[in-house]
């Protein structure tokens, strides 16, 4: 089944093993709800790393039995994460969620040489689903939050973890638009110079499983008529199901974008650590946690 709505999600979990979740400092509201929504639809076991008096007082604030969950106790954000990662690592979960604690934190423990999640040579990346209110379909992307300004190398393991990601949402074949300034090959222009590349080492059966094109610009990936318009014949065109960005900027200014201007639902999560990694933003909604928790919990 192609998963063209983030609900449909469920549905495909509903007939799947529970997976263990490992919440790091998992003591605000959002991320102890959005736990707990999983917990009640019986895909995950919620185990929860924190402090243990702040997640009862948020769960008697808003109805939520404590019993629900496992309960870890720890003292600060950073001992959370690392007790979550270790936790993992001892097989006690299958996968890992970031509550109350930056990015930057979260990141250094899964990236930890000797007690992270990483295995020689892996490649870590962000990718996101979104449910776009204006497009027919939903979208898959990176990288928004963690390379800056990716490689060739990088960009070729990105586009593979959209691919991954796209596949197991049900689409056999996604079409994979690598999103530049111009839809020309311009060798002065990094972006553009490494689309080609790209597209042609798809071409070629380098990288395999998806239809993929670039360089092209945002009005090309997203929307047919601009396609038709610059006379541009490519299936991928107006009707993309991931988009890979050229840098950080460009595809975090997508995400916030899509999000607060737009109202879209979410969810996201890092690849390329042993496990599956929920990473949203600390603001992002109950809804959003609860997508991305389903999306780990699939790939996991």
């Amino acid at each position: 089944m192609e998963i063209r709505k983030l609900d449909q999600m469920f549905e495909v979990l509903g007939t799947r093993t529970k997976k263990r979740l490992v919440a790091a400092w998992a003591i605000d509201a959002h991320t102890i709800m959005a736990v707990n929504e999983a917990v009640n639809m019986g895909f995950v076991q919620g185990i929860l790393v924190g402090d243990e008096k702040k997640i009862k007082a948020v769960c008697q604030e808003h109805n939520i039995d404590a019993a629900n969950f496992t309960i870890i106790h720890v003292n600060s954000d950073m001992e959370g994460a690392t007790t979550a990662v270790d936790m993992i690592n001892a097989g006690e979960g299958d996968f890992l969620m970031k509550g109350l604690l930056s990015t930057d934190r979260y990141m250094r423990v899964i990236l930890n040489k000797e007690r992270g999640l990483m295995d020689a040579g892996a490649i870590l990346s962000h990718v996101t689903v979104a449910e776009p209110k204006t497009y027919h379909k939903l979208l898959i992307f990176g990288d928004v939050a963690i390379i800056p300004l990716p490689d060739l190398k990088q960009k070729i393991a990105i586009t593979n973890y959209l691919i991954r990601v796209a596949q197991f949402l049900g689409i056999d074949k996604p079409k994979v638009g690598i999103q530049a300034a111009s839809e020309q090959v311009l060798p002065k222009i990094p972006s553009c110079a490494d689309a080609a590349l790209i597209s042609k080492m798809a071409q070629r059966g380098q990288i395999k499983g998806a239809t993929i094109e670039g360089p092209l610009g945002m009005d090309l990936i997203i929307n047919k008529e601009s396609a038709v318009i610059k006379g541009m014949k490519s299936e991928v065109c107006g009707d993309a199901d991931c988009i890979l960005f050229p840098n950080i900027e460009a595809g975090n200014v997508f995400y916030k974008t899509i999000v607060k201007l737009l109202d879209s639902n979410l969810c996201a999560i890092v690849m390329g650590a042993r496990v599956p990694c929920v990473l949203t933003s600390r603001g992002d909604s109950e809804r959003c946690k609860l997508y991305s928790i389903a999306l780990a919990a699939m790939l996991a």
